[in-house]
């Protein structure tokens, strides 16, 4: 029925769930580092996350399932054709990024970071007094998945919890203030820490210019974990040197790969990963990938409609 091309790294029992689903189709297991180019010009459903540069070769494709919650490379003109449909990965990496976050904001209050060069250096030393999540005012920008496992984690940890959308919506019941993005402005100077879970369109571009990231409360946290462009990187730095902010917590960051040059890397008050919150690092998360990818497939087959359909205008799920 249909030519399907498998490019998540999927073990024998997968396969066979997979095989039993699509039992009429043809289906061809790859990667994304071995694709051929013909496999991709017989695909007609991709599951998994092709490079933009060869996708071009895709001309019968009906539908690509990405293993990632981010679009932002495939709504990109000229990367698709109009007629595909493009659905992403929601709901696969709340509790992974999530808990990557509160880490992150831990070991900055707690001063964890400080004690891990001082244990590296055989120091033996208090660094003073630290801070909780209890009565903090976290501010958190994107109540999407990732967002909302957060936010979740957070308030059950004592926080007031604020969150920011695009769009009206119901409170959630572990969100204390709910409000659009257009107030942004008015809730960064009463934040303690500021948590951005927001995907890269045309909108969260630079959204955390110089003057957000100044607006911010003295001496507050900041923590991206959505897309590194979002977050005005030189102006960071102004305001962690000049202790502005208080600290970040960074797993996403404009550069990647962050060169070993950049300033950054000498800051004390920062924790940075490698973009590595999400992926298939947690075995929870993979199998939530799996799970979206066969469940819309045999949505797909069946002439349903799909879960998680990114829209090429806002790069979100409709």
């Amino acid at each position: 029925m249909f030519n399907i091309l498998v490019l998540l790294p999927l073990d024998d029992e997968k396969k066979l769930k997979l095989n039993s689903i699509a039992a009429d189709c043809k289906i061809v297991y790859s990667s994304q580092e071995k694709v051929t180019k013909k496999e991709l010009e017989d695909a007609n459903i991709i599951i998994g996350n092709p490079d933009v540069d060869i996708i071009r070769y895709s001309n019968n494709l009906k539908w690509i399932q990405l293993n990632s919650a981010g679009a932002d490379k495939y709504i990109k003109e000229g990367v698709l054709n109009k007629d595909v449909i493009l659905t992403n990965a929601t709901g696969a990496y709340g509790l992974a990024v999530s808990e990557h976050m509160l880490a992150m904001l831990l070991e900055l209050l707690k001063k964890l970071h400080l004690y891990r060069d001082n244990q590296n250096k055989k120091i033996w030393k208090s660094e003073g007094k630290v801070k909780s999540i209890n009565k903090s005012r976290i501010l958190i920008v994107g109540l999407g998945d990732i967002g909302c496992s957060f936010g979740k984690m957070v308030k059950s940890l004592g926080a007031y919890t604020i969150g920011v959308k695009r769009r009206n919506t119901l409170k959630p019941e572990f969100i204390d203030e709910l409000h659009l993005i257009d107030n942004l402005d008015e809730l960064l100077p009463s934040a303690d820490i500021v948590a951005i879970c927001l995907p890269s369109t045309k909108d969260t571009q630079d959204l955390f210019s110089k003057s957000k990231i100044e607006k911010m409360k003295k001496g507050s946290i900041l923590l991206n974990v959505g897309r590194g462009n979002t977050v005005d990187t030189e102006s960071l730095c102004d305001a962690l040197e000049n202790n502005h902010l208080g600290g970040a917590g960074l797993d996403v960051i404009d550069p990647e790969p962050l060169p070993s040059e950049h300033r950054i890397w000498d800051l004390e008050n920062i924790v940075i990963t490698p973009h590595v919150a999400g992926g298939y690092n947690l075995d929870e998360t993979y199998e939530n990938i799996f799970e979206i990818s066969i469940n819309n497939l045999e949505r797909f087959i069946n002439g349903k409609k799909l879960c998680n359909i990114v829209d090429f205008s806002t790069g979100y799920v409709e």
